[in-house]
């Protein structure tokens, strides 16, 4: 478990610093829904959905870690845009953490 966390990490890092080398300006951010994702047909509303919010760059769903990671646009969208997005398909959303670019 330690070492996929070890690599989503890197793999991480690489985004960003690709990223900030393009000179985009994002932010990333990790969250954990409520009611917790049970099957792929949670993952696939979620990223089907989440995906219209404005300035959204990718998302990644991790369904063992309980968490959803957010690249976009931080000129384009907010947090509290998140979280309404996801309130309008039914979860709330806890901020795991936010990293500016």
């Amino acid at each position: 478990m330690n070492n996929i966390r070890h690599t989503l990490s890197a793999l991480l890092l690489l985004m960003f610093s690709l990223h900030a080398a393009a000179g985009q300006k994002a932010d990333t951010l990790v969250v954990t829904p409520t009611p917790k994702m049970s099957c792929e047909n949670c993952v696939k509303k979620i990223k089907q959905n989440i995906r219209f919010v404005k300035g959204t760059k990718s998302i990644a769903v991790s369904l063992p870690e309980q968490t959803v990671t957010i690249v976009y646009d931080k000129e384009k969208s907010h947090y509290e845009d998140f979280v309404a997005a996801f309130r309008k398909i039914g979860y709330r959303v806890e901020k795991v953490s936010a990293t500016r670019l």
